[in-house]
């Protein structure tokens, strides 16, 4: 019976959880002592999801062979990205769509993680990625540095043609 209680209570949002909760659902009303606080923290948060949207897009549309749309809502970008030939080769002989093939390699080469779009019902022969742009303001020049160093070294690898020296 203790396992069982034990077990329940974890299904249960803790006591910081809910009153997170209530507070998201429930915001501070005009009049209210912290109305004006919480107005300015939530255009703060806004502003800067706004900026780490678009400065993460600039970053893939300078990238060769990645095209992406702004970000329209929610917390993603969905670069498309054009595999080379051998890439797809590779990832159809590991058994893998591109697309996961390219983030499998961007995660152990940069540990970014990034979500195939294959998993999204993506036009057939089209290979997207799913990005969520919340690192830190911080440290988004060196994210988009990694990953431009990644995305570099993987086409390069997967050029169409290496020759012999």
């Amino acid at each position: 019976m203790a396992i069982y209680r034990m077990i329940a209570l974890g299904l249960c949002a803790n006591v910081a959880g809910q009153a997170t909760i209530e507070l998201m659902v429930n915001p501070p009303a005009a009049g209210d002592a912290s109305h004006g606080a919480h107005e300015a923290e939530r255009a703060a948060l806004l502003a800067s999801l706004d900026r780490r949207a678009g400065y993460f897009c600039d970053a893939f549309n300078k990238m060769d062979g990645v095209s992406c749309n702004p970000a329209e809502g929610a917390l993603y970008l969905f670069p498309k990205v054009e595999l080379p030939p051998r890439a797809l080769a590779q990832a159809d002989a590991e058994g893998k769509p591109g697309d996961a093939f390219y983030a499998e390699k961007l995660l152990d080469a940069t540990g970014i993680c990034i979500v195939p779009g294959s998993g999204f019902g993506q036009r057939e022969g089209t290979w997207h990625l799913r990005f969520a742009f919340l690192p830190d303001e911080q440290a988004i020049a060196g994210v988009v540095g990694k990953m431009e160093e990644f995305h570099r070294g993987f086409m390069l690898e997967y050029a169409a043609v290496q020759t012999a020296a």
